[in-house]
C-alpha cells in the first residue's frame, strides 16, 4: 500500500490482565497484575517508548457477582486516576486517559481531580465520559435501580457542561502570587459558574487553577442513537466497537457529519474504534497464541460476560447450546453494544455457548489475528478508507500482548509513514492534533 500523508492515533487500552476473559488464567500472565503497580509501570514504558497517543484505562463501581463471579478476573484492581497520576511520575509524553462516569459522581470531584491529574502530568490527561452501563452499580450509590438510558444521557450532558465549567473557574493568567503586593490573584480573572439544573446546583470556583490543556481531553465510548448526538457535542476521541470495516464507515460518516449542527469542524473529533490484536511472526503462530486462550474459556464463564455485555442479562438458567435468547432493549447496559452482538449471533447461528467463546477476546471488537504485515494492512485500509482516524489497541494478555504489537506492528506503521517516530508536543492535545479551547468566560 502507499505511503500516507496523514498519520494515525493511538491507545494501549490497559485491562489488568489483559482483555481476554481468560487471560489471568494463561502461565505468562502475572494475574496479580490488577494491583501490581510494577507490572503498570511496565506496560506505561512500552506503550511511552513505541510513541502510542496514551494510555486507555476503563472502569467499573462494583465487582462481579454471582455465582461465576470467583472464576473471572476483574474484582481487584486499582482505580484509574490513582494509577495515572502515579503513571504521571514514570512517564513524560504519553498521554493518561481514564474512565470516569457521570452517573455515580459529582461534578466537581471530577473537575477538580483531572484538572489535579493534568497539572501532574504536564497537560497529559483525558476524560473518558461515560453513563454507566453495569446495573450492579446503583446499589453501591444508595439507589436500588439504575438510571434509565435516556436520563443517563441527560445527566451526562449537564455534567459536562457544569464540570468545563468548573474547569474555566480562572483564566489562564489568573493566579500572579505577587508577593510584593500580597496578591495571590486578580479576583476579575475568578469566574463563579453557579450553575442551577435538572440534575446538579454548583456554585463554584474550583479550588484548582485552569488546567494546562485547558481542558483535559474529553473521550466517549457510547455508539447509541443518544452516545452519538453526546460525541458530536462534547467529545474529542470517540471510542467505538465497530464489527467490520463497513460498519464503521458507516459510522465514521455519521458521527462526522453531526459536527456541523455544533459548529465544529471535522478535524476536533478523532474517532478510534477498539481492535483486538494478536501478533505471530506467522499467521499460524497468531492462531496458535489466540487459541492457548480460547482453551482456557470456560463455557460458563463466557455467558456470564455475555449476559453482562448484552446489558446485565442473566442467562444462566438458559441451556449452552441454546441460541441467544430474544432479550428486551437493554435500559441499563449498552444498546449499542446488545444490537451488535445480538447481530452476531443471528448471522452465525451461534448457541450462547458459542457466542460467548467468540467475544471472549475482543468482546464485540473487531478482532485481527496475524502477522505484523497482515495486521498493519487491515489498519491501514480502515484509516485510509474512512473508517478510523486511529485505533485504541486491546490484546490478549498483559504485557506480552502489549510488547508483541509495539515490536512487531509499530515499526511497520512507521516504516509506512502512517505512524509517528517521535512526539509531536508534551501535552496529549498537540500530540493528537487537537486545539486547546478557550476560557468560556473570557
Amino acid at each position: 500500500m502507499s505511503r500516507s500523508t496523514r498519520q494515525l492515533k493511538l491507545g494501549a487500552f490497559l485491562m489488568a490482565t489483559g482483555h481476554h476473559v481468560a487471560a489471568w488464567r494463561h502461565p505468562d500472565v502475572p494475574a496479580q497484575a490488577g494491583l501490581d503497580f510494577a507490572v503498570y509501570k511496565e506496560l506505561a514504558q512500552i506503550a511511552e517508548a513505541a510513541r502510542f497517543d496514551a494510555l486507555f484505562v476503563a472502569d467499573s463501581l462494583a465487582a462481579p457477582t454471582g455465582p461465576i463471579a470467583s472464576r473471572m478476573a476483574r474484582s481487584d484492581y486499582f482505580e484509574p486516576l490513582t494509577l495515572l497520576a502515579a503513571l504521571a511520575a514514570v512517564t513524560e509524553r504519553i498521554g493518561l486517559i481514564a474512565t470516569s462516569t457521570t452517573s455515580y459522581n459529582v461534578p466537581y470531584h471530577v473537575a477538580r481531580k483531572f484538572a489535579s491529574l493534568d497539572h501532574l502530568s504536564g497537560g497529559r490527561a483525558g476524560w473518558n465520559l461515560v453513563t454507566s452501563d453495569n446495573a450492579a452499580e446503583a446499589r453501591n450509590f444508595g439507589r436500588e435501580e439504575h438510571f434509565g438510558h435516556a436520563e443517563r444521557y441527560r445527566r451526562a450532558r449537564e455534567f459536562h457542561r457544569v464540570v468545563t465549567g468548573l474547569w474555566d473557574s480562572w483564566e489562564d493568567d489568573a493566579f500572579v502570587r505577587d508577593k510584593a503586593s500580597g496578591e495571590y490573584f486578580d479576583p476579575d480573572k475568578q469566574h463563579l459558574l453557579d450553575h442551577r439544573g435538572e440534575f446538579f446546583q454548583v456554585k463554584g470556583p474550583l479550588n484548582v487553577a485552569r488546567p494546562p490543556q485547558g481542558y483535559p481531553v474529553i473521550v466517549q465510548a457510547g455508539s447509541s442513537e443518544s452516545g452519538r448526538e453526546l460525541a458530536a457535542q462534547t467529545a474529542e476521541v470517540v471510542f467505538t466497537a465497530q464489527p467490520s470495516m463497513a460498519a464503521a464507515q458507516a459510522f465514521y460518516a455519521d458521527l462526522k457529519g453531526r459536527l456541523k449542527q455544533y459548529d465544529r469542524s471535522t478535524q476536533s473529533l478523532k474517532i478510534m474504534p477498539g481492535v483486538f490484536v494478536v501478533v505471530g511472526d506467522s499467521e499460524s503462530q497468531a492462531r496458535e497464541k489466540f487459541e492457548a486462550f480460547q482453551d482456557l474459556v470456560e463455557p460458563e464463564v463466557g455467558v456470564a460476560l455475555l449476559g453482562r455485555m448484552l446489558g446485565n442479562f442473566d442467562l444462566s438458567g438458559y441451556p449452552l447450546d441454546a441460541p441467544l435468547p430474544a432479550l428486551p432493549l437493554t435500559e441499563s447496559g449498552q444498546q449499542s453494544r446488545q444490537q451488535l452482538l445480538t447481530e452476531l449471533a443471528g448471522k452465525d447461528n451461534l448457541t450462547l455457548a458459542q457466542l460467548g467463546r467468540r467475544i471472549a477476546g475482543g468482546r464485540g471488537h473487531y478482532s485481527l489475528i496475524g502477522t505484523p504485515g497482515q495486521i498493519a494492512d487491515e489498519l491501514q485500509a480502515w484509516f485510509e478508507e474512512g473508517a478510523a482516524d486511529g485505533f485504541n489497541v486491546l490484546v490478549p494478555h498483559l504485557p506480552g500482548g502489549l510488547r508483541d504489537f509495539a515490536d512487531g506492528v509499530i515499526p511497520e506503521l512507521q516504516r509506512r509513514g502512517l505512524f509517528r517516530t517521535e512526539y509531536e508536543g508534551r501535552t496529549l492535545r498537540e500530540n493528537l492534533g487537537l486545539a486547546r479551547p478557550k476560557n468560556q468566560f473570557v
